[in-house]
């Protein structure tokens, strides 16, 4: 039996993960949060309604997504061969389409006409907006300021599905900014509106049940790790910023001691120089924040600290609460990749693989480069490729001091 095996038991019933995660919220939004769990709870073993989950994930998402082995970069670092589980292939381009999709459904079975989310990168809103144009509902999708311009293609993708794209210009104007926003939104809409939190973090069902959602990654992993090389994975590695594809992939194999687990986080400029997004790794401080406990970024006062991360999927100062708790138990190492390292590994697998990652996936392959060479050749590396780099080729071109103009720059701009 493994010494892990009380870690797939929770969170408890009031959505605790050890001392983190629970509900700090408003009564208004406690209450729309108890019909949220017992709707899903009821669903969760419904046959029917797993049905309807798994053949949309099927036909609409595109799943299974294979797990690819980077035979030639594996061969350049030297060590480990190194395995890509391919969301960057999912409708939509990356991991948040698995949950959004049964979020959708519980939105769907609850009677709500309405769906909000809040988005960094844009990928969250893109999926949310995706599902709600497939099943007819008004959507409304709130982004930090900040990330608007680098992310202009994701936000123009959005109103193209028929979304309305709010920019946030309180605060940092970035993802916890856009995440205040969307709250608040819901408590004035509550009987309407039907919330799709885009990560592992906020009140609690939302942990439990976005980590649900998306553990089709880490069961498929388990499966074709089995298939393409007869064990299971010495090691798995994802980005962490809420948490989601990491999560996703990680707790299907939260009993198999055998198997490493690193959660890469933001490093920024670096963890000495404090812009940076890496709240477990620089052994942040625990606070509240979005209706949950966690570890926190925060200054001398107590108030949430600013963040930098080159990925705006990333830019967050909190994480979710499971993730604190894997880190206090051991059972997860979390490490953190600067920006610099980032683009290395961006490029080169760009270069050598003919796959261009997004900046958040890279982050976990900058982890994976530094691994794959201390482990032996028979070893095996699973790494989450949670999304594809086409809305980051602004970015990355900007920092290269290249200047694009793209066709959705000018539509933008007309207003459309």
């Amino acid at each position: 039996m493994s010494k892990f095996s009380d870690l797939t038991r929770l969170p408890d019933a009031r959505g605790h993960f050890g001392p983190y995660g629970g509900r700090f919220v408003s009564e208004t939004l406690s209450f729309a949060l108890d019909d949220l769990q017992k709707t899903y709870l009821r669903l969760r073993d419904d046959p029917d309604f797993q049905a309807e989950f798994d053949y949309d994930l099927a036909h609409y998402v595109g799943r299974p997504s294979p797990l690819y082995l980077a035979e030639r970069w594996s061969q350049q670092l030297g060590g480990a061969r190194i395995w890509l589980k391919r969301e960057d292939l999912n409708h939509t381009g990356a991991h948040k389409v698995n949950n959004t999709v049964g979020q959708a459904l519980l939105a769907k079975m609850s009677g709500k006409p309405r769906v909000i989310a809040e988005t960094g990168a844009g990928q969250h809103g893109v999926a949310t907006a995706t599902v709600a144009a497939r099943l007819g509902l008004e959507c409304d999708v709130y982004m930090g300021a900040k990330d608007v311009e680098p992310q202009k293609l994701n936000v123009y993708r959005m109103r193209l599905l028929g979304a309305n794209v709010i920019a946030v210009e309180s605060g940092t104007r970035t993802l916890k900014d856009a995440m205040n926003e969307a709250l608040r939104d819901w408590v004035t809409n509550v009987d309407n509106t039907f919330y799709i939190i885009g990560t592992v973090a906020g009140p609690h069902p939302y942990p439990m049940l976005v980590r649900d959602f998306n553990s089709v990654i880490g069961r498929e992993a388990r499966r074709q790790s089995l298939e393409e090389f007869g064990k299971l994975p010495d090691a798995l590695v994802a980005c962490v910023g809420g948490g989601s594809n990491a999560m996703g992939l990680f707790y299907p194999f939260v009993e198999d001691d055998t198997v490493a687990m690193y959660g890469v986080e933001a490093g920024g400029d670096g963890l000495e120089t404090g812009r940076h997004a890496a709240p477990i790794s620089s052994g942040a401080p625990r606070g509240v924040l979005h209706g949950n406990r966690t570890y926190l970024m925060s200054d001398e006062g107590g108030q949430v600290a600013d963040t930098h991360s080159i990925s705006a999927g990333l830019d967050y100062p909190g994480v979710g609460p499971e993730h604190s708790l894997w880190s206090d138990v051991g059972r997860v190492q979390y490490v953190a990749a600067n920006d610099n390292a980032v683009l290395e590994a961006f490029r080169e697998l760009t270069r050598v693989e003919g796959i261009m990652p997004a900046l958040e996936s890279a982050h976990a392959l900058a982890y994976a480069k530094q691994l794959a060479p201390t482990l032996s050749p028979d070893q095996n590396i699973v790494v989450n490729l949670s999304g594809r780099g086409d809305k980051d080729i602004h970015t990355v071109a900007k920092l290269d001091g290249i200047g694009i103009v793209s066709p959705s720059s000018r539509l933008m701009a007309a207003g459309l």
